[in-house]
């Protein structure tokens, strides 16, 4: 399995950006589907943004569409999560996973066998 660790969260306030960061190592990055999660206190793991094995094809949550973007360096072995015009509601715990497939872009967590140990996202309002 892929190991994985992400960077960039902190303390923004309401309306900027912050660019998260994953490394992944361990295994071959481009035979995996990447994904970024969150979880606030007391809501539920939820999907944000997922990308395929090759960087062509992405998807994202309701709630992110049109703010986030999400990109991959498979010769860095790293994903990216671009967030812009945040909200006190992105206010999260955010994971980077990974799903060992090149068939599309996963969005159930079940699928995603890898996970980093997460980075706080905090937005003040």
């Amino acid at each position: 399995q892929v190991q994985l660790v992400e960077s960039g969260g902190g303390l923004v306030e309401t309306g900027g950006s912050l660019r998260l960061s994953c490394a992944a190592s361990g295994s071959t990055f481009d035979n995996y589907a990447m994904g970024w999660f969150r979880q606030a206190p007391g809501k539920e793991y939820k999907f944000v943004a997922g990308i395929n094995w090759s960087g062509e094809t992405t998807t994202y949550g309701d709630s992110v569409e049109g703010r986030f973007t999400i990109s991959r360096d498979n010769a860095k072995s790293a994903v990216y999560l671009e967030m812009n015009s945040l909200v006190p509601d992105d206010t999260a715990v955010y994971y980077c996973a990974g799903a060992h497939t090149r068939a599309g872009v996963p969005t159930n967590p079940r699928l995603f066998a890898s996970r980093g140990q997460g980075t706080q996202v905090t937005v003040s309002s």
